[in-house]
C-alpha cells in the first residue's frame, strides 16, 4: 500500500484489507461479513491477482480511421476470402472505440512523447527535441511507456520498405497483392493495418486477405502454452517428415473451418508420401533407356495411356483452378485421389504388360514416355505442398537442371480423347465388379478363377472390354474372360447384375459349393430378422416422434441396404444351384 494508505501504508494488500475489516468491526460500522462470488482477474503468466488502477494512457481515435477501412472493403479495394470474414470485419470496425496504445512493458517502440518539466507541455516528435516547444526549457523527459505490439505491427506494412522516404520498395511492394492470416487477429492486426495504410498511404495495403483455418488439437481445443497441447511442429517434422506436415495442413484447410491436428492425420499423409516414393522407384526401374523425346502421333497409345494422359491434363486445371481460389484443401485431397487411386491403383497396374515388352517394343517405348510426361506433371502440381519429396524425385527422374519452382506450370489444354473417360469407366467397373465377386466367393488373392463372363449388349461398349480384356484378366485374376452380347449363365457361377453389364464368375472348381450355399443361406436369414427389425421400428410411430431424424434416417439406411444384399445372395443362391 502507497501513502495514499495512511496507517496502511507499506503493508501487502491482503493483510491491509483484513486490517480495515477488523477496524470497520471495532467501531461498530461492519454490518455482515459473508462470502461473494465475483470474477477476479489474474495474470496469465504468473497467475498474480490483478488489480485495478488508474493511469494516464495514450489513446487513438479510431472511428475516422474506421470509416475509411469499411468503406475501402464495401467498395471492393479490399477482399476477404471466405467471404464471410467481411461480415466480422464490418461489426469490429463499425463498432470500433479508442484504441489504448500505450504499454507498461519493458521492450518495444517507446512513445515518442516528451514531457518538460518546467512547463508541464508534451511535445510529440519523430526525432529527439533538444528543448520544450512551449517554453524553450531543456529539461524534457520521454514518456516510459511503449507502444502497443499491434500499434507497431500496423505500420509493418510500408514501415520495412523505407516509409517515409520514398523508396523504389515502396513503390514497387506496396501494396501487396495477398495477406495470409488466422481470423483471431482480423481485429488486432488486419484492421489496423488497414487504417494505417489509408491514413499514411492513402492506399489499401492489400489486395486479398486469405483468412487461414486455425491449428487446434485432437479434441478440438485451441493450442497454447497454459493448457500444454502445443503441438511442436519440429517434432512432428523429426517423426514424420515436412512434407508429410505440410501436406496434412493443406489437405485439411477447408475454407472456414478449423483443422483438429493429431498425430494419425499426420501419419496418413505420410503414407501418401511413400506411395509416391514407391511409384516413382517403379516407374524409374522401368525407364532405363527410355527415349526422352515426347509423345508422336504415331505412337501405339492404348485406352489407359490415353485416359491417365487426359486425367493428368484435367487435373492440372482442376489444380490450378483450386489454388487461384485459395481452395488448398481441395487442390491436396484431389492430387492425392489422381496419385494414389488412378496413377498406382490402376494405371501403373495395367502399364505392366507393355513395360515388361509382352506388347512388344514399340508399345513399351510408348508406355516409357507416358510415364515420363504423367510422372512430370504430377510432380510439379505437388511441388507447392511436398517440396522436398518432389525435388528430390525431379532429380532422380532427370527431368531438368532448373530447381523446380524455376519450371513452368502444367497448363496444357484438355482437349481430344473426350471418349477416354467413359470407356476406361466402363473397364474399371468390370474389374471391380469381377473383384467384389471374388471377395463374395472368398476367393484367396493368390489364387486365378479359371472364367468369367461379361454380357454387354452395346456393341461400342462391348468392344472396348473385348479390346481389354487381357488388362481386365489381370487386375480381377482371371484366366480367361469371355465377353458376349447377350448368353445364358453359367453353371455354378456367382452373378452381379450392374446398370450396363451382367458379370459372371465360375466358381465350381474353387468351391465347396454345398458349403457355400449353406453359407449364404444363413446369412440371407440373419439378414430377414435385420430387416424385420428395422420395418417394426419405422412401424412404430413413438419411434419415428421421438427418435432424432438422423437415428430414423439410420434405420432406413439400414433396411435398404439389407434388402439390397438379400436380393444379391438369391442371385447367387439361384447361380450356384
Amino acid at each position: 500500500m502507497n501513502e495514499a494508505a495512511g496507517i496502511y501504508a507499506g503493508k501487502d494488500r491482503f493483510e491491509a484489507r483484513k486490517l480495515v475489516v477488523e477496524a470497520l468491526g471495532r467501531e461498530g460500522l461492519l454490518l455482515k461479513a459473508e462470502e461473494h462470488q465475483h470474477a477476479v482477474g489474474h495474470c496469465y503468466r504468473c497467475k498474480s491477482v490483478v488489480e485495478p488502477f488508474l493511469s494516464e494512457q495514450w489513446f487513438v481515435r479510431t472511428k475516422p480511421l474506421a470509416d475509411r477501412g469499411v468503406q475501402a472493403v464495401r467498395e471492393g479495394r479490399i477482399r476477404f476470402v471466405p467471404e464471410q470474414w467481411t461480415h466480422t470485419y464490418y461489426q469490429w470496425m463499425e463498432n470500433v472505440r479508442d484504441w489504448c496504445i500505450s504499454r507498461q512493458l519493458w521492450w518495444g517502440h517507446r512513445i515518442p512523447a516528451w514531457t518538460c518539466a518546467a512547463c508541464g507541455h508534451i511535445t510529440v516528435a519523430s526525432e529527439d527535441p533538444s528543448a520544450c516547444e512551449r517554453c524553450g526549457a531543456s529539461t524534457l523527459a520521454q514518456d516510459e511507456d511503449v507502444l502497443d505490439t499491434w500499434f507497431s505491427s500496423a505500420l509493418w506494412p510500408f514501415s520495412t520498405l523505407g516509409w517515409p522516404d520514398k523508396t523504389p520498395d515502396l513503390a514497387t511492394y506496396y501494396p501487396t497483392s495477398l495477406l495470409v492470416t488466422g481470423f483471431d487477429i482480423i481485429f488486432f492486426w488486419v484492421s489496423r493495418m488497414i487504417m494505417m495504410g489509408l491514413e499514411f498511404m492513402d492506399d489499401v495495403p492489400f489486395r486479398e486477405v486469405y483468412i487461414h483455418a486455425l491449428i487446434r488439437d485432437e479434441r478440438g481445443q485451441k493450442m497454447s502454452k497454459s493448457k500444454g497441447n502445443v503441438v511442436d511442429p519440429l517434432d512432428i517434422i523429426d517423426e514424420f517428415g515436412a512434407d508429410a506436415l505440410r501436406f496434412t495442413l493443406a489437405a485439411l484447410t477447408g475454407q472456414g473451418r478449423d483443422i483438429l491436428l493429431g498425430r494419425s492425420r499426420i501419419e496418413t499423409y505420410r503414407f501418401f508420401m511413400n506411395k509416391l516414393w514407391n511409384a516413382s522407384r517403379f516407374a524409374l526401374m522401368n525407364l532405363e533407356g527410355a527415349p526422352e523425346g515426347s509423345l508422336d502421333p504415331e505412337d501405339p497409345l492404348r485406352l489407359p495411356d490415353r485416359w491417365i494422359l487426359r486425367r493428368s491434363r484435367e487435373v492440372a486445371k482442376e489444380t490450378t483452378a483450386h489454388l487461384s481460389g485459395y481452395f488448398y484443401a481441395e487442390a491436396a485431397r484431389g492430387l492425392y485421389d489422381f496419385v494414389w487411386s488412378e496413377l498406382c491403383d490402376w494405371y501403373l497396374e495395367m502399364a505392366k504388360p507393355a513395360l515388361r515388352g509382352e506388347e512388344g517394343e514399340g508399345r513399351r517405348r510408348a508406355t516409357q514416355k507416358v510415364l515420363r510426361q504423367v510422372f512430370r506433371t504430377t510432380l510439379l502440381l505437388l511441388h507447392p505442398f511436398i517440396p522436398f519429396v518432389t525435388e528430390e524425385l525431379w532429380e532422380a527422374f532427370g527431368f531438368g537442371a532448373r530447381p523446380m519452382d524455376q519450371e513452368r506450370w502444367p497448363e496444357d489444354p484438355v482437349n481430344g480423347d473426350e471418349e477416354s473417360g467413359p470407356e476406361m469407366g466402363l473397364l474399371q467397373e468390370v474389374v471391380r465388379t469381377l473383384r467384389n465377386l471374388r471377395s463374395e466367393a472368398r476367393i484367396a488373392p493368390s489364387q486365378t478363377v479359371p472364367s468369367a463372363q461379361v454380357v454387354i449388349p452395346g456393341e461400342g461398349r462391348r468392344q472396348v472390354v473385348e479390346d481389354h480384356k487381357d488388362l481386365a484378366c489381370l487386375l480381377a485374376k482371371v484366366d480367361h474372360l469371355v465377353v458376349l452380347p447377350r448368353g445364358d449363365k453359367p453353371a455354378r457361377s456367382l452373378v452381379t447384375i450392374a446398370p450396363d453389364f451382367a458379370a459372371y464368375l465360375e466358381v465350381g472348381s474353387l468351391l465347396d459349393v454345398e458349403a457355400e450355399l449353406r453359407r449364404l443361406e444363413g446369412e440371407r436369414a440373419k439378414l430377414a430378422k435385420d430387416v424385420e427389425l428395422c420395418e417394426a421400428k419405422l412401424r412404430d410411430e413413438k419411434f419415428l416422434s421421438r427418435a432424432p431424424e438422423e437415428v430414423v434416417c439410420k434405420e432406413r439406411d439400414r433396411m435398404r441396404d439389407g434388402k439390397l444384399r438379400m436380393a444379391r445372395i438369391a442371385e447367387n443362391l439361384e447361380s450356384l444351384r
